[in-house]
């Protein structure tokens, strides 16, 4: 990982999803490691789902200086 705190970046946490997806898609997960492979793509969903949230309201703050300054 990129980051150096335990938290996975963005990019890292999608990269992880993704490899997880595939995972369970190709049938390569075995159905005893299934519930734990899911339970940490819900973990990753909800981790990029609250970054992106943060990213919006940082953009929205930031659009609504610039249009406050003009």
């Amino acid at each position: 990982m990129s980051s150096t705190s335990d938290t996975p970046s963005f990019t890292d946490a999608m990269q992880e999803l993704e490899a997880i997806l595939n995972r369970i898609d190709n049938d390569t997960v075995d159905v005893d490691r299934l519930a734990k492979e899911l339970r940490r793509a819900t973990d990753l969903l909800e981790l990029c789902r609250g970054k992106i949230h943060k990213a919006e309201v940082e953009v929205s703050q930031i659009v609504q200086k610039l249009e406050s300054d003009g």
